[in-house]
């Protein structure tokens, strides 16, 4: 038998088979007293639901050991109803929080009229994104797909298409950085510039070099007659939060225009207000010829996107490129939900605030302790780089309730919903000393 908290309040017991004996338990969950109830939902405790994970789901994932089950705002809640704050937003993704109720009437009206039809129709939703999309970037033209990864597929693939069609077959290699991520698919995880996440699955596709982020000499001796694009992104947040030097994009924009080679930005992670400004190139003197869109860009949904210029995005044609789920209509309406509030709320002006003052509070938690040696970021992706192993902290910092994450081992990553406030900034960075306190007062003194 299994045990479930239903939202009704009460606990019961459900056997492998559906039935429940006639014995209810007459415990009140703490669920009914809270301000949002999961009504209609059986809520399976985190250990059971642990158990029938192993069992059932690959082991693709390092878990924390917490079941979240509802949200609000900045603020998620388990299956025992204990209240965190969530200073990771689903890895960049809950840009508006949870719950925001813009997104929520968008998808409950949508899902109410059309969930999917295929690209072999026209969609509103889609063509509306669409539109949205191109007023406020660089770009002409806009390819969707389902995440990150397939964003950053199209982009290879159009860099490719745009090269064969205008030189032919021999320029086709994609230069790319050492420490940078741009997903887990064979060619993504091939553009990666990271051997860990490469192991195993050779042989890779081929037409991939590897330079160093912020140094242009180190791309231009990888570039020759087969060169076809330089890929990157401003922010490398699974590199360890590495901001892109103004210079560095200046020089290498001048670099790829005077060899004709196009210039990708891989916005999956900085684009969509993150940084402060709705896509991250708009701080640097510098547009890309494509850039790559996902995580923010449904508030939550899945969704991807891959913009790029009239010039470049002519390349493909019917049949070149394609996604069954790309851009459907439940998707786009809350995608487009998600956009119009940055744009019209004044969101990206309240995340350039808060992001300057979550940066400023690092670099006070830096001052005091010295295992903290630097801090850096933009908007509201922060980093905080320790002398000291970072997934230890991230573990401290959920046994107090707030939820962290850490990339390259020893750098702590903040990526909160773009509604955060100072006050939970404040809470953030009071747990933060709490835990470095005590951390360091039990590190062995030389």
């Amino acid at each position: 038998m299994r045990m479930f908290r239903k939202a009704t309040g009460l606990f019961c017991l459900v056997n492998s088979r559906g039935w429940k004996p006639p014995f209810i338990a007459p415990l009140r969950s703490p669920v009914l007293d809270s301000p949002f109830p999961t009504r209609g939902f059986a809520v399976m405790l985190t250990e059971d639901l642990q158990q029938r994970s192993a069992r059932t789901i690959m082991n693709t994932y390092a878990r924390l050991p917490i079941s979240l089950v509802r949200g609000k705002g900045c603020k998620v809640y388990d299956a025992e109803d204990r209240e965190y704050l969530d200073f990771v937003a689903g890895i960049a993704v809950n840009a508006l929080g949870h719950g925001h109720p813009d997104l929520v009437t968008a998808i409950e009206r949508q899902a109410r009229h059309l969930l999917h039809t295929s690209n072999l129709y026209y969609s509103e939703p889609q063509v509306l994104f669409a539109e949205r999309l191109v007023a406020h970037s660089f770009a002409d033209k806009v390819f969707f797909c389902n995440s990150g990864a397939e964003a950053n597929e199209a982009a290879i693939k159009l860099a490719r298409k745009y090269s064969f069609d205008k030189y032919g077959p021999d320029r086709h290699e994609i230069i790319t950085m050492n420490n940078s991520f741009h997903g887990r698919t064979l060619a993504t995880l091939t553009a990666t510039g990271q051997a860990k996440v490469q192991q195993g699955f050779a042989p890779l596709p081929q037409g991939f070099k590897y330079a160093d982020f912020n140094d242009v000499a180190s791309i231009e001796r990888q570039m020759d007659q087969r060169t076809a694009a330089v890929m990157l992104e401003p922010i490398q947040g699974e590199g360890g939060v590495v901001v892109a030097e103004g210079a560095f994009l200046e020089q290498l924009h001048a670099l790829c225009r005077d060899r004709d080679v196009l210039l990708i930005f891989d916005e999956v992670q900085t684009g969509v207000g993150r940084t402060g400004t709705l896509f991250a190139y708009e701080q640097y003197n510098v547009r890309p010829d494509i850039m790559t869109l996902a995580k923010g860009l449904g508030g939550g949904l899945p969704i991807g996107a891959c913009l790029a210029t009239d010039d470049v995005a002519q390349a493909f044609g019917p049949g070149s490129h394609a996604s069954t789920f790309g851009g459907n209509p439940l998707a786009c309406a809350g995608a487009l939900a998600t956009l119009n509030a940055l744009l019209d709320d004044r969101l990206l002006e309240r995340s350039r605030a808060a992001g300057a003052y979550l940066h400023k509070g690092l670099q006070t938690l830096q001052n005091r302790f010295s295992v903290v040696t630097a801090v850096r970021g933009l908007g509201l992706l922060q980093g905080m780089e320790l002398s000291i192993d970072g997934q230890s902290i991230v573990q401290d910092c959920l046994a107090r309730r707030m939820l962290i994450n850490c990339t390259m081992g020893n750098v702590l990553r903040f990526v909160p919903p773009l509604i955060v406030t100072n006050e939970e900034i404040d809470r953030l960075l009071d747990v933060l000393s709490g835990v470095l306190t005590k951390r360091l007062e039990s590190l062995p003194h030389s």
